[in-house]
């Protein structure tokens, strides 16, 4: 990840070592990427393309809808849909992969969520 710029929408290789340590242990005989990794990576990829400063968004909501197994060729695609959410889906070969949106801190959305 590196020359990143800022853009709004971006679509592109979501990539993840296929010796990640991980696989190692998440399962033995059956190895698939352990979620939290793979929301890693793709957090770490937005946080670059986007410029943003992680400390000021949350996941507000993250989906976990297929495994990832070694060696699997993964594509991120991120767009902000209203300047104060950021929705990404991850696809591998079979589709998708995960899905999720991230959230401003402070924004009227997350307010309204608690009753504000």
């Amino acid at each position: 990840m590196t020359g990143c710029e800022p853009v709004e929408e971006w679509h592109g290789e979501l990539c993840v070592a296929e010796d990640h340590a991980s696989f190692a242990g998440h399962f033995p005989g059956f190895p698939i990427l352990p979620g939290a990794v793979l929301l890693d990576a793709a957090l770490a990829e937005i946080v670059c393309r986007r410029g943003i400063d992680w400390s000021r968004w949350r996941i507000a909501s993250a989906k976990f809808l297929a495994t990832v197994r070694p060696g699997a060729r993964l594509s991120l695609h991120h767009a902000m849909t209203n300047g104060e959410t950021i929705r990404f889906v991850i696809h591998g070969a079979g589709g998708r992969v995960a899905s999720g949106v991230l959230s401003a801190v402070g924004t009227r959305e997350e307010d309204r969520g608690r009753g504000a």
